[in-house]
């Protein structure tokens, strides 16, 4: 915030300036931005920040948000990534004004392209894709003319009419623009604007033999559709002046503004789709969804909250240079709202039994937990307690450092909620392993008890061992292993940088019974050890499924604070 006369005014984005400047000056009286995938896989936490941008601007300055889908390439495009995509818009919290599709506009885009080649803007080109490269030139060095630029208009005509016309092998012709070869920019030398692909699209099925490239379509669209600014990553900044060409040259009297900003790049995390529809092909994930993906389906099944996501994109803020987040950030915040929301619960993910030897046998009463401790007003829960229970085994040691405050031979703790125990013996089997603790609890010390208040310096989370639930817990790593470079320094590949241990399935864990009676999708903070989902495929009361959404520890946090 900054002031302004002595009153606070709100900081705004370069991007919020550039639109509130528009509407102040009368350039627009009201905005439409849109957001444009490409249905051909699923979004993924990169498109949560370009989502959030475009319809936040709707928030922020009223006006209308498209969703369209730029299904330009039939070959690699579904309706399960259509679907897919508008679940996670509505997921993320928001709400299109109107639906629209690029192949709405397929017979206005061809009337374009004869337009451009009836004043000599277009030609059709028989250069092979290779020719075409070698043709273009290099970022130092001028492209030279196809041999098919001077075709004449009527050529031109009849060989696009052909095209159209299915008269033509796939790949053997296209259309490109007549614009300049010797060009600074590469995208200007005499870009492509259709290409012959036969392949069945989702929406007009076999009409179409051939199709326009995305710079072509994608400023036509926002031409047709009115798009008072079109905001998009900064990879397409290049292309802007081919934008701005195409809109011009089309005849278009109100362009459309492209303005780019910074893509959101997240350390140890794939942000390419290419490269995760090959993991999702290749089997190395369960799918689109698998909860390891940064994909917003396998966000959402890990069981990160859309409020979470949408407060990173926040924090991330709108730049105008690339840079490189750590991805801590984004798990700081999905920390920070399910500590506000997430019940707590007791979980015993490697589970070591303790027989309490002077409890009755055949006793059983419940103790009271608090559901989470800051909002009292999601009440109490009874829990079962008998003789025998379970511990992490992490929480015993037979030879205990000095700052070990877990139990041990001879060492008191406090149970959850329950009695203060005393390990008196631990049993092992014939390789050694402690396989039970036999302990003695106190009967005074009950919480809330008036004996209670005799203190011990640890405390253990536990769960009963007659009536807890048995369960798989599946723990996660980033699909990225920390190291970038191998040791001449050179980059190593996504194939090459695969974490082996980005997955880690835990069976026979004993959970408090009221997680078997959880809601797929449901979260909860399992005490002292994380944030844990209810896996919304496998999961079933039978046989509870639970995904590692976060930790309780803040990496990002003590990050900062250093």
């Amino acid at each position: 915030m900054c002031e302004e006369n002595g009153t606070p005014k709100e900081s705004l984005n370069f991007i919020e300036e550039i639109i509130a400047q528009d509407l102040e000056t009368g350039k627009h009286e009201h905005i439409l931005t849109r957001f444009p995938p490409e249905p051909n896989g699923y979004l993924h936490i990169g498109h949560a920040k370009a989502v959030c941008i475009n319809f936040g601007m709707k928030d922020k300055f009223g006006g209308r948000t498209f969703l369209r889908f730029d299904d330009t390439n039939p070959s690699k495009e579904d309706t399960e990534y259509v679907d897919s995509i508008m679940e996670d818009i509505r997921w993320l919290g928001f709400e299109w004004d109107e639906l629209r599709y690029a192949s709405d506009y397929f017979e206005r885009m061809y009337e374009a392209a004869e337009k451009l080649i009836t004043e000599g803007k277009a030609y059709v080109c028989d250069l092979t894709p290779e020719q075409m490269r070698e043709y273009r030139g290099t970022l130092t060095a001028p492209g030279r003319p196809s041999p098919y630029r001077d075709r004449s208009v009527e050529e031109n005509l009849e060989l696009f009419r052909g095209m159209r016309a299915g008269q033509y092998p796939d790949g053997s012709r296209v259309l490109r623009a007549k614009i300049d070869m010797a060009s600074p920019n590469i995208n200007m030398r005499d870009p492509v604007l259709y290409r012959i692909v036969r392949a069945h699209h989702h929406r007009t099925g076999d009409k179409w033999c051939i199709y326009p490239m995305y710079d072509f379509a994608h400023p036509l669209e926002d031409a047709i559709e009115g798009v008072t600014h079109s905001l998009c990553s900064l990879e397409f900044e290049d292309h802007r002046p081919l934008y701005d060409w195409v809109v011009r040259e089309v005849g278009f009297p109100h362009p459309p503004r492209q303005i780019e900003f910074a893509r959101l790049n997240l350390t140890r995390t794939l942000m390419s789709k290419r490269y995760l529809r090959a993991l999702v092909e290749s089997g190395t994930v369960e799918g689109w969804d698998d909860p390891r993906m940064p994909t917003l389906s396998g966000l959402r099944r890990r069981g990160y909250p859309p409020q979470a996501i949408r407060e990173f994109c926040a924090r991330v803020g709108v730049a105008k240079a690339n840079s490189l987040v750590d991805a801590a950030m984004l798990e700081s915040c999905v920390r920070d709202s399910l500590n506000d929301t997430a019940p707590r619960a007791m979980a015993v993910l490697r589970p070591l039994k303790v027989v309490l030897t002077n409890y009755p046998e055949g006793e059983r009463e419940t103790v009271q937990v608090e559901n989470h401790p800051a909002h009292p007003e999601m009440g109490t829960r009874a829990i079962p307690f008998s003789r025998e229970l379970y511990i992490e085994q992490e929480d015993f040691m037979m030879d205990p450092p000095k700052k070990f405050f877990r139990l041990a031979p001879g060492r008191e703790v406090r149970l959850k909620d329950a009695y203060i125990i005393k390990c008196e013996e631990a049993v092992t089997d014939a390789a050694g392993n402690v396989i039970e603790l036999r302990c003695t609890y106190d009967p005074e010390s009950r919480s809330g008890l008036p004996g209670s208040a005799r203190k011990v310096k640890g405390t253990l989370h536990w769960v009963d061992a007659a009536t807890c639930r048995e369960a798989t817990v599946r723990l996660y790593d980033y699909l990225l292993g920390e190291q970038t470079q191998d040791e001449n320094g050179n980059e190593l590949t996504p194939e090459q940088r695969m974490n082996p241990d980005s997955i880690q399935v835990l069976t026979g864990c004993k959970v408090e019974p009221r997680l078997a009676q959880a809601s797929a999708g449901e979260t909860f903070q399992f005490m002292r050890q994380g944030y844990f989902t209810a896996d919304s495929k496998l999961y079933t009361p039978e046989a509870p499924v639970f995904n590692a959404t976060v930790g309780l520890k803040d990496s990002y946090k003590k990050a900062v604070k250093k």
